[in-house]
């Protein structure tokens, strides 16, 4: 096998990956010091596990997997309700200690990031691997939770470097050791490749990444196009993915979905659902005003499969009350008497930008302006009293529904400080430390 390195030079550009370990149940262990050491797991208000800590997946607790079978399978697991807004805010606060050592940093998701840390040896006056086990440091002393790290030449070996060595490991390839890793890299693992790539490259006779990076350049272009060229040169150690500060403004589409326990048969109690769904998408899409040409609704049953419909509109709209009779339709086509559903989903798609409006013949232009005055009246009653403080008549059937753990408040919304509403809190998570 050729194992010439692909440059010689250690860093042309240092970036680090920095990937929390098992984040939404580390944040849960830190909150509560008495769980340290225990299998936990979150998700209990969606019936299935949303998030494992390590001491629970040693034991055979995955993500994904039914409450009633984890607890078979581990008889002293601990199951939590999600507390996404205390996993927002050490979110945040773990983002803002990367800010501290570079100002280059992406917030890739609510628990990994990349940093551009190159020519901060200057600053730090320490090298590059120095620089990344500091932050690593200062994210357990300050969060209480690991975090695993890579650090290469670019976005896709960094990536491929923190999942090395997890959890709380540090692993850093330089340019001239780099084949080495790819050596061992299967083409599974490699970030940008999904199954079918896979598959089409296996026919080719490759196994793993460096495989993949001794053919030439025009081969991989020619293959799979522009991403297979940036793949192919990130896994060389060319950076041609730089790391991106700015804050996400744009959406190619929006999803919401909501999952409830015990599953139900109840026609209207489900539209209630699908129906909350579709306000709450909506309420995005004006946030950011953009307005969908197409909408998918999917209802999923207790089996796990799913039923859905996608539609296109003939004129993109952001008002909630406008779709509402599509909805309808769409929902009557795809319910079953009988069957029992879990989940509802909305999905918006093809969206535009609402700042230009295009007028059409035979529209009923007073009927759009109507509804648009309606939906921005609701808006600013929602914004001043809480989201969906005024809503669809359909959801007075979710005041029916049975009582389930979705229904119990976490405990940072039952013990509020003065002045604080259910909805409006200060940025404190909850402690479960008793004094």
């Amino acid at each position: 096998m050729d194992d010439r390195a692909f440059t010689v030079r250690s860093y042309p550009r240092a970036i680090l990956h920095i990937d929390a370990d098992a984040f939404f149940t580390s944040v849960e262990q830190a909150l509560d010091p008495h769980l340290r050491g225990k299998p936990v797991v979150t998700g209990q208000e969606r019936g299935i596990i949303a998030a494992a800590s390590y001491e629970a997946k040693a034991l055979g607790v995955k993500r994904g997997v039914a409450l009633g079978d984890a607890r078979r399978i581990c008889p002293g697991l601990i199951v939590l309700p999600s507390d996404y807004e205390s996993y927002s805010l050490y979110s945040k606060r773990m983002f803002n200690i990367m800010r501290q050592f570079t100002p280059c940093v992406e917030e890739y998701s609510v628990d990994e990031a990349f940093l551009d840390i190159t020519g901060m040896r200057r600053v730090f006056r320490c090298s590059y691997e120095e620089i990344g086990r500091k932050i690593q440091k200062e994210i357990h002393k300050e969060l209480g939770i690991t975090v695993s790290v890579g650090l290469s030449p670019s976005k896709a070996l960094a990536k491929l470097c923190s999942k090395f060595r997890k959890p709380h490991g540090f692993t850093g390839v330089p340019g001239r050791y780099i084949h080495i890793l790819l050596q061992r890299t299967a083409l599974e693992q490699v970030w940008g490749f999904g199954p079918s790539t896979v598959n089409l490259l296996t026919t080719y006779g490759l196994k793993t990444a460096y495989d993949f990076t001794v053919r030439p350049q025009a081969w991989a272009s020619g293959l799979l196009k522009k991403p297979g060229r940036e793949i192919w040169s990130e896994l060389r150690g060319d950076s041609v993915w730089p790391v991106d500060t700015a804050e996400k403004a744009t959406y190619g589409s929006i999803m919401k979905s909501k999952t409830f326990t015990p599953p139900s048969t109840d026609k209207e109690f489900i539209f209630a659902r699908l129906v909350k769904n579709v306000e709450s998408a909506f309420m995005k899409a004006r946030r950011y005003h953009l307005r969908p040409r197409m909408l998918g609704v999917v209802l999923r049953r207790q089996d796990f499969r799913h039923d859905g419909l996608e539609a296109k509109l003939s004129r993109a709209t952001s008002s909630t009350l406008e779709v509402m009779p599509l909805i309808r339709t769409m929902f009557e086509q795809l319910f079953r008497e009988q069957r029992e559903y879990r989940a509802t989903m909305i999905f918006l798609g093809s969206l535009e930008n609402d700042q230009t409006d295009q007028f059409d013949l035979f529209e009923d232009r007073l009927k759009i302006d109507a509804l648009f005055r309606v939906t921005g009246a609701i808006d600013d009653i929602n914004r001043r009293f809480g989201k969906h403080a005024v809503r669809s008549g359909s959801s007075l059937f979710l005041s029916h529904k049975p009582d389930s753990p979705r229904d119990l408040e976490h405990t940072r919304k039952q013990v509020l400080f003065p002045g604080e509403t259910p909805r409006r809190r200060l940025k404190i998570p909850r402690m479960g430390i008793k004094v």
